[in-house]
């Protein structure tokens, strides 16, 4: 594997894993108010339509859109997505945005749930319900990202491994760890994801313009390391002018 193929595996992992982590508080959160089942079947399908659209729109990409314009348009794509990551990683590290809170948002997801009266025993649609639209919504972003980095990589099938890896060792962890989520360093991911997606997004919008980076994909390195370093010296002057302690919330 190259150098890209490296980054590209930890930054769909690491993607994949944050998401997952907060669709798996929504499915346990769904499983333990309105039963097992239903909140099982409504993440399994939620999972099988997402595996479509990877299919679906993925494969499409690969055959018919020219390399370049495939690669400016992703790049752009994953530039802005990397910098919202990064942004909120920077402000949350500093002290500017509350921290995420998966304990808090599984028991605000439970209280709502409880709202919408009894579970029905064999199967009930409202733990059906949020456990798919939990499931997708957060998957979706996941399906972006493999989608971008796949296609205009040609390695649709590489990124699909990296996000099906995360997807078993989160299921396997909150399995065991049930609902201790909040001990998972999700917001450190966030802002490693974010460096990654943001040096891929400058990288190929760079390679799509005909730019011809010093050592190819090596550059990405650099790429990251700039992030770091720019994010070692932007997290301590945010925090000069940090206000008081915000509470973590579900933001």
């Amino acid at each position: 594997m190259t150098t890209r193929d490296w980054v590209l595996v930890a930054a769909v992992f690491g993607a994949s894993s944050v998401e997952m982590v907060e669709a798996l508080t929504i499915v346990l959160a769904a499983g333990t108010s309105r039963g097992w089942r239903s909140a099982l079947e409504g993440a399994a399908t939620a999972l099988a339509v997402l595996g479509v659209l990877v299919a679906a729109v993925g494969v499409p990409l690969i055959r018919y859109v020219p390399i370049d314009a495939l690669r400016v348009v992703v790049g752009a794509l994953l530039l802005t997505l990397g910098m919202s990551w990064l942004r909120k990683a920077w402000l949350r590290a500093s002290g500017h945005k509350a921290l995420h809170d998966e304990d808090q948002i599984y028991a605000e997801t439970v209280a709502e749930l409880a709202v919408d009266g009894a579970a029905v025993r064999t199967r009930d649609s409202v733990g059906f319900a949020v456990a798919f639209k939990g499931v997708f919504l957060e998957g979706t972003e996941v399906v972006l990202i493999v989608i971008s980095l796949g296609a205009s990589q040609g390695r649709l099938g590489l990124a699909s491994v990296a996000a099906l890896a995360a997807l078993l060792i989160v299921g396997v962890v909150g399995a065991i760890v049930a609902r201790q989520l909040s001990r998972v360093p999700e917001n450190l991911i966030k802002l490693v994801v974010g460096i990654m997606l943001t040096s891929f997004g400058l990288f190929w919008v760079g390679e799509g313009a005909g730019i011809h980076w010093p050592g190819s994909d090596l550059f990405l390195l650099a790429l990251v390391g700039s992030l770091v370093v720019l994010t070692m010296l932007v997290v301590p002057w945010l925090s000069r002018s940090s206000p008081t302690h915000v509470a973590a919330v579900p933001s």
